[in-house]
């Protein structure tokens, strides 16, 4: 796609203001803007020589100092006191030069300490700059003040780099307050001391401001470069504006640096960012050398949207294209398989991420666990998690999860008590994910031991998604009167999610009032979303309540809420393949319905007995009337039919599997010799000898 220079450089920021409602100020009245166009400029050298910007004294910026003149006889008749002798120090600044060089900050910042405690030596420029990298090294924002201080206590004097590199260190520490201070009283700036002290502002979500200094700068210097362009971009993205992240790019394109890599990845993000993936693309396609992180940005804008196999197939042109990829290449690639469902591919991106020296990297690996235990294979999950040198916490929150959703809950929380043995501070995440696992495999005990530990051990506050989990332990026992006593003293305002647990409940213990109350709440809370009524609908058809069942029928046609037929589908050798409930469109579907029925007979005889009418837990009336032939015992079918003895089957769903299809896929597993995994809306369900991982609770 082309981008046409006119299309951007008659923009102005009056037209943002119209197409822009929300923008948190006047576009056309604010001193910052006033009354000017922001970029359609003729002299396109320098398109901001006539912005002028009055925040000055909001801001509390001052322009630069002008030097006062000398009179130099005054100075003659003065004598200044004579300083200090400083005490020479080339052993331990060259020592610390070193250690700094070889990344032995602590090392380093202690030598430091023995000059600080001794007082008086004489510290350069080259060592104020090591030890500047060794704040940034260590991430110490202790380190930061002392060096600081230490400057100001023996009247060092940085030129304009060492003053840009203190900036820069108190930015990255995040201390904007003191870096603006410190900006404000330089005697003298460059453009890098404007980029340092702006992308601080963007990168701590301080878009506004940073568009204020960005006015500033233009006032002062009439130059930034592209990389004071690609992060006012950012800017324009963090805010959402798009008009306004449009007329930069027409500037850019008018001072001849839009094919700069910075600016273009910029760009790339930005579109994506706001919604205009084709845009995104356009940029894309006029970069004149596409990079590694070109490649990365636009396929992450495809996944981001949603596009996942267009995402797929831009990663095989880049690897096509000989771009050398990263560990953020196979990461994102990995997250898009775990989208698609499509073990094949990750397989291959797994094999990439090892051949190209990624295979030990944390954040690759942790989006491989996570895969893994999303698709089913556990066990290659653990695998992948044991071999990682190094781990966090996110790591760890992805294989507890995984054994959660897998019904394996004695062995998250085995996973969860190696954690804290092995010091890693667990977060609210971690403590979601093993009170699952406590909830989906019914350790109610051991639930609540780790619920009261939050608080009381790890200072960790509960929040409603730790109460839902909860509630839904109870609801398993059959505690339902408990776990409504724990909505109603919970220390804030029960939850959707809470009072939907609750509702469960009452689904599978068929308790009529309760359920009603809950579902009620739920209404008020979520009145669009379709499975709270279907849920209720199926307490009241459970109870023999046709009646108010037929009501809630009513109320869904009156909404205009319809419920999907439900889908299933299967992979096999590459291929996905899709069935509903009663389908007769796959080519196979002679093989796949004579192959159910011969199912139905083998598993009659180990006591199956087909249900006229079953507890549905999302799904339309119809699939009633195709009960025998539900998407879930199609896909199993074609599954025995086209893979090989010893295969598991991998079955994903739309909707939750509804009791019939899960008592039937239990025996076919046993007479098949058979593992199958069934993953639906709610978690997974290993079929194997006869059981299910679910304990029969979903």
């Amino acid at each position: 796609m082309e981008i046409p220079l006119l299309r951007y450089q008659s923009i102005s920021l009056d037209q943002v203001q119209s197409n822009c409602s929300s923008f948190p100020f006047s576009l056309s009245d604010n001193k910052v803007f006033k009354d000017r166009s922001f970029f359609n400029r003729r002299k396109w050298k320098n398109p901001f020589t006539r912005i002028k910007c009055c925040s000055l004294l909001e801001q509390g910026l001052k322009p630069r100092p002008k030097p006062n003149k000398i009179n130099v006889e005054e100075l003659k008749e003065n004598k200044l006191p004579e300083a200090p002798v400083k005490k020479p120090s080339f052993g331990f600044c060259s020592q610390i030069e070193k250690l700094v060089l070889n990344k032995k900050y602590r090392e380093a910042l202690e030598l430091f300490e023995v000059l600080e405690f001794e007082g008086g030596f004489d510290v350069g420029t080259s060592t104020y700059d090591a030890l500047v990298s060794a704040c940034i090294g260590l991430k110490s924002i202790r380190e930061v003040k002392r060096i600081s201080n230490y400057m100001l206590g023996t009247g060092f004097e940085p030129d304009l780099y060492m003053r840009n590199r203190v900036l820069f260190m108190h930015v990255k520490m995040g201390m904007m307050i003191d870096a603006r201070k410190l900006f404000e009283e330089m005697p003298e700036r460059n453009v890098v001391s404007w980029n340092i002290v702006i992308t601080g502002l963007v990168d701590s979500g301080g878009y506004l401001e940073a568009f204020h200094f960005f006015l500033v700068m233009w006032e002062e210097l009439s130059d930034g470069g592209s990389r004071i362009y690609a992060t006012m971009i950012r800017a324009a993205a963090g805010l959402g504006l798009i008009s306004v992240a449009k007329q930069l790019h027409s500037c850019a394109i008018k001072m001849g640096i839009s094919d700069d890599g910075f600016v273009s990845c910029a760009l790339i993000n930005m579109y994506s960012k706001c919604g205009s993936i084709e845009d995104a693309q356009g940029v894309f396609d006029e970069m004149p050398e596409k990079t590694t992180v070109g490649w990365n940005t636009i396929i992450a804008g495809y996944a981001l949207h949603g596009y996942s196999e267009e995402a797929l197939d831009l990663y095989y042109e880049m690897r096509d294209s000989r771009v050398k990829m990263d560990h953020f290449t196979f990461s994102m690639i990995i997250r898009t398989c775990t989208r698609l469902a499509s073990l094949e591919h990750a397989k291959q991106a797994h094999a990439g991420l090892v051949r190209h020296g990624f295979g030990l990297d944390v954040v690759a690996n942790t989006a491989l666990v996570d895969f893994y235990s999303k698709w089913g294979r556990i066990e290659d999950a653990r695998h992948v998690f044991d071999i990682m040198p190094r781990k966090n916490v996110i790591s760890w929150n992805a294989l507890i999860a995984g054994y959660a959703n897998h019904g394996r809950g004695a062995e998250a929380v085995e996973l969860f008590e190696q954690m804290l043995c092995g010091g890693m501070k667990p977060n609210h995440v971690t403590f979601l994910a093993v009170l699952s696992a406590c909830s989906h495999s019914g350790l109610s005990e051991c639930g609540w031991k780790i619920f009261k530990s939050m608080s009381t051990d790890h200072k960790i506050k509960p929040r409603a998604m730790h109460y839902a989990c909860l509630i839904e332990l109870l609801g398993r026992e059959g505690l339902l009167d408990e776990a409504f006593a724990l909505i109603r003293d919970a220390p804030f305002k029960p939850t959707a999610n809470m009072w939907a647990a609750l509702l469960t409940a009452c689904r599978v213990h068929e308790n009529l009032e309760l359920g009603k109350f809950a579902a009620e709440n739920l209404y008020g809370m979520e009145p669009e979303k379709l499975c709270n009524y279907v849920v209720l609908l199926n307490v009241y058809n459970s109870s023999g309540k046709l009646k108010e069942a037929a009501a809630v029928i009513q109320t869904l046609r009156r909404k205009g809420l319809r419920m999907l037929p439900a889908c299933s589908w299967i992979e096999v050798r590459k291929q996905p393949h899709v069935f509903l409930s009663g389908d007769k469109s796959h080519i196979q579907t002679k093989e796949i319905y004579k192959k159910v029925d011969s199912l139905m007979l083998e598993i009659s005889k180990y006591g199956y007995v087909h249900e006229e009418r079953t507890l549905l837990p999302d799904v339309d009336e119809q699939e009633q009337r195709v009960l025998m032939y539900h998407s879930e015992k199609l896909a199993v079918a074609f599954g025995l039919i086209n893979t090989l003895d010893w295969m598991p089957l991998q079955i994903v769903q739309s909707h939750r599997i509804c009791c019939d299809c899960h008592n039937a896929i239990k025996l076919i597993a046993a007479v098949a010799g058979r593992e199958i995994v069934v993953r639906d809306a709610s978690r997974f369900h290993h079929f194997k000898d006869g059981m299910c991982s679910c304990g029969d609770y979903w």
